[in-house]
């Protein structure tokens, strides 16, 4: 019974961004640093605070630890430099501000109406003439980079428009992350913005999320760059390869029932429409439902019961955690065995939306390579405990299954 309740904790993604939530010693030590650099620009024009770091490295955390307390002083402390300032935490995830409102509402020194999308924090601050005193942005490799007129953003660049309406910008970034051109970030860019302020930047680096050994990291960083390297020993966290997918996701199925949040992923090598029909992931012998929208929905998609019987997007899953994920690669992922490489296809990836914009980015053909490879690499730190693969493509397939 025990074992079932730590699981139902830690499974919780509330208990994951839970603002009281004890933080490492460098996660301390950088929050503080943190809070000094707002002391020491509070009466600057602009400012801005960089933390990098890849998935799972306790970014948002940090984040929600942050702003709680950077509340708690604007709300209830007179004589500290912070008091009475107004701050918001940004971020472009439907999912991940629907979970940041969840918190505030269980949280004495937050307010629902502090979290915002991007879009809706640039056209208030503009209609009301006003500027924030301190913006958080979590994912802020998802900001956009170019105009949107579907999210009515009408500028060219959303990190831009948020420093104008802003004293002091603390955001979390991660370059493999990010998803479609119109978020297409390139590390000359960014230079330019810390550039132009006063700035000060961070690295994380502890793994918070895939509790595996260094050699599983690296084996699924190659991976993301489109390298094949031999599969790291067995070890606690349970790395295998399928030579079949239904066997593969009858494994998830069976973990699930022993310890929660274990979900099949893909690639978005398979059609889908936001059209409210049923769209499938499929092998020859598989065939799984896509993700359903429902954005009504209080929970995120992998603490949902029924979505076991669904596949999840990248788009589904990125900012979350799982315990075990069966991730299905699909036809935009093959090998060569001439060259004993990696191949990716981008006209058999089936998100069109990623690559609008494509033709105002150099070089976009390896833009588009290394869109596909930053969804595998988020679909493959998704997992704490174990990580499961089938390729559609028999000969990466074959390649795979002979690294074992």
């Amino acid at each position: 019974m025990k074992d079932i309740e730590e699981n139902n904790i830690l499974n919780n993604s509330l208990y994951k961004l839970d603002p009281y939530k004890k933080l490492t010693e460098e996660q301390e030590k950088l929050k503080e640093y943190i809070f000094n650099f707002c002391y020491t620009h509070r009466k600057d024009e602009h400012a801005i605070f960089l933390i990098n770091g890849a998935a799972g490295t306790g970014k948002s955390l940090l984040l929600s630890s942050i702003f709680n307390s950077l509340q708690n002083i604007s709300k209830n402390d007179p004589s500290n430099d912070l008091y009475h300032t107004d701050n918001y935490l940004l971020v472009n995830h439907p999912e991940m501000l629907k979970l940041y409102k969840e918190i505030a509402s269980e949280t004495p020194n937050l307010l629902k109406k502090n979290f915002e999308r991007p879009t809706t924090f640039i056209n208030r601050m503009t209609k009301n003439n006003s500027k924030a005193d301190i913006v958080l942005i979590d994912e802020a490799h998802l900001l956009l980079t170019k105009k949107d007129p579907y999210n009515n953003f009408k500028q060219d660049n959303q990190l831009e428009e948020i420093i104008k309406r802003s004293y002091i910008v603390i955001l979390v970034f991660d370059e493999q992350q990010v998803l479609k051109f119109k978020s297409y970030w390139k590390s000359k860019k960014m230079k330019q913005f810390l550039e132009a302020v006063p700035s000060e930047s961070y690295q994380l680096t502890t793994q918070f999320r895939v509790q595996a050994n260094h050699d599983i990291y690296e084996w699924i960083d190659r991976f993301s760059r489109g390298k094949l390297k031999p599969l790291p020993e067995k070890q606690a966290f349970d790395f295998r390869i399928f030579a079949d997918a239904n066997e593969m996701y009858e494994l998830i199925k069976e973990q699930n029932t022993k310890y929660g949040l274990c979900r099949m992923l893909a690639t978005y090598d398979f059609p889908y429409k936001l059209d409210g029909e049923d769209y499938y992931v499929t092998t020859d012998t598989f065939k799984l439902r896509w993700d359903r929208s429902k954005p009504q929905d209080q929970k995120p998609w992998a603490e949902r019961p029924d979505t076991i019987e669904e596949v999840g997007s990248v788009y589904t899953i990125q900012g979350f955690d799982l315990n075990y994920a069966g991730i299905i690669l699909g036809p935009s992922i093959s090998y060569d065995p001439e060259e004993d490489e990696l191949v990716i296809n981008p006209n058999r990836y089936e998100d069109n939306a990623a690559y609008m914009g494509s033709s105002k980015i150099d070089s976009s053909p390896n833009a588009k390579c290394k869109i596909i490879l930053n969804s595998i690499n988020v679909l493959m730190t998704r997992a704490r405990k174990g990580m499961y693969i089938y390729a559609i493509d028999s000969e990466l397939r074959k390649k795979l299954l002979s690294l074992m």
